[in-house]
């Protein structure tokens, strides 16, 4: 899978101070790169992919590469990413200049903060205004002034690993299990067989509903969400902001009856996940997983860190620490890529750092997001799982002028195409992020039936070809002996073969979705089909725009 390495100190002090560190790397010029960027200012990790195919990439001055960083030479490709980063900040990097034939990278490495601030936030479409705010109120924890340093930290320690994934194709690195080998397993003797992947019904990106926050944040409605998610056999529901007083965790809105909606839940077989700012949790990460484990939650969603450095970093770690001795689990947002800490502690489900489908609600024409989805895959999920949220049941044709909409949010491409998403896009917890009235719609609910059982975590990957130019595509087998296999394309239409060798040998039932032919601009048309093959048979998928496949396999009698 790869190559890397890491530091390891055996010094006798008890602590050390880590001024910087020399890391980077040099790639022939001309070679063509994937990447994504990150300000100096730093930030979630949620821009959109990008490519270069001569030269260094072209940033702007405040502009940085964050993990991973993937380049193709002659015959070989190779990624980038930091992993088991642990009391350290992570690692991003920027093109110095050029060696001869080569380009040269550094490595670049956020400073322990030495000031913060509690904060709110305004936006309007170009501006952040930053409002100072009682940690009780507070959505962010801004960085004021940095030390001169990158971290304190023990004088006999390992540092994270410089891990480069190798493979003879970008479309190879799809199954790279590389970032979950190197990281650190979990202490001897835990027990995290309590841990509980799965679906996810949601409010958030559907807007209520479908009904908007003023008609729809109360407990009828969080009532109808858990009736859905039972009658479909999902595992979780996640409350999205607005069940606590603005952001104040300890005060509950009085429109939303928490208590009642946990034991609601619980009744119907279905786990409540609470979302949460981080800044609520920072300094008081016991209290917090100790009251709600009480109260019944099965775990957070944890948004807005926003930062990379080693005290944000340590808060990872520090609230997986204290939500594992509760039991609880966890999805953060608003975070740095993953680098190994769910193997760490399993207990962490899912990270974001990726520019997913919410960003469908303020979409303003500024991406190809088709093809986004595709170097996505080639990218992002090298370093772990991914909360992409798919499950969109109202779709746009590529070609489309669709400017986003906070209620009626949509998804560029075909029907298949979001199918396909839920084996594709990783996630031990997955959200299907529409709402029970558009998924309960006649003409939707097969394609409801399908994502609700598809698995959340797998036995196995198998790579299946492709580019992050042209078609993502991987097949997985669940432990149950099925095997689900799943493509999506870029913004033009193309045929892909799936080549059913990962079969090895028999006969299946192949249950399959595709794009029809007519796919490109009634996006919501999808082929439901079965049909017996043998393994090593090739099937031909024919992509409209944005179009995807999606197939379950399973032995036939």
């Amino acid at each position: 899978d790869g190559v890397a390495y890491r530091f390891e100190t055996a010094f006798t002090n008890a602590s050390v101070t880590v001024n910087g560190e020399r890391a980077g790397v040099r790639i022939p010029d001309g070679t063509a790169a994937s990447w994504y960027s990150a300000t100096t200012e730093w930030g979630c990790e949620e821009t959109v992919p990008r490519k270069s195919t001569a030269n260094a990439p072209a940033l702007a001055a405040n502009e940085l590469i964050y993990m991973p960083f993937l380049y193709e030479t002659k015959g070989s490709a190779v990624a980038l990413t930091d992993v088991d980063v642990r009391d350290y900040p992570v690692l991003y990097l920027r093109p110095t200049h050029a060696l001869g034939a080569s380009i040269a990278y550094e490595g670049v490495f956020q400073p322990y903060p030495s000031k913060t601030a509690y904060a709110e936030a305004q936006w309007d479409e170009k501006t952040r205004i930053w409002v100072d705010a009682p940690q009780s109120h507070a959505r962010f924890i801004r960085v004021l002034e940095d030390e001169p340093y990158l971290v304190k930290t023990a004088g006999a320690r390992t540092y994270p690993w410089r891990a480069y994934h190798l493979a003879d194709t970008p479309a190879q690195l799809v199954a790279s299990d590389l970032v979950y080998a190197l990281a650190a397993s979990a202490a001897k003797g835990a027990d995290f067989s309590w841990v509980k992947p799965g679906k996810a019904a949601w409010e958030w990106w559907n807007d209520f509903d479908n009904q908007g926050k003023a008609k729809g944040l109360n407990t009828t409605t969080y009532e109808r969400f858990i009736d859905f998610a039972a009658s479909n056999r999902l595992e979780y529901l996640v409350i999205d902001a607005g069940w606590s007083d603005k952001m104040c965790i300890w005060k509950m809105n009085p429109d939303v009856d928490l208590p009642h909606l946990i034991a609601y839940a619980k009744a119907r077989g279905v786990s409540v996940i609470l979302w949460m700012a981080w800044a609520q949790v920072y300094g008081d990460e016991a209290r917090v997983a100790r009251h709600f484990a009480q109260l019944g939650a099965a775990g957070f969603k944890v948004d807005f860190m926003d930062r990379g450095d080693a005290d944000a970093m340590g808060f990872l770690e520090r609230f997986a620490a204290a939500c594992a001795k509760e039991k609880l689990v966890l999805d953060y947002h608003g975070v740095v890529h993953p680098t190994g800490l769910s193997r760490t502690y399993p207990n962490i489900l899912n990270y974001e750092a990726v520019h997913g489908l919410e960003q469908m609600k303020w979409f303003r024409g500024d991406c190809d997001m088709t093809t986004a989805d595709v170097r996505i895959a080639h990218l992002r999920l090298l370093t772990g799982p991914m909360d992409y949220t798919p499950g969109a049941m109202l779709h746009y044709e590529v070609a489309s002028t669709y400017r986003g909409g906070s209620v009626y949010p949509a998804s560029f491409g075909t029907r298949a195409r979001q199918l396909a998403m839920m084996t594709l896009f990783e996630a031990p917890l997955q959200m299907l992020c529409d709402g029970p009235t558009n998924y309960l719609k006649p003409e939707n609910r097969e394609s409801l039936a399908y994502m609700a059982s598809v698995p959340t975590v797998w036995a196995d990957t198998v790579a299946l070809g492709g580019s992050p130019d042209t078609v993502a595509a991987c097949a997985r087998r669940a432990k149950d002996g099925a095997w689900y296999a799943a493509g999506i394309g870029v913004s033009s239409a193309q045929t892909f073969t799936l080549d059913t060798a990962f079969l090895k040998e028999g006969r299946w039932t192949a249950e399959i979705f595709r794009d029809g032919d007519d796919s490109g601009w009634r996006t919501a048309y999808c082929v439901h089909e079965t049909k017996t093959v043998a393994a090593g048979e090739k099937l031909d998928f024919k992509l409209a725009p944005g179009g995807g496949f999606a197939v379950r396999f399973r032995k036939a009698n």
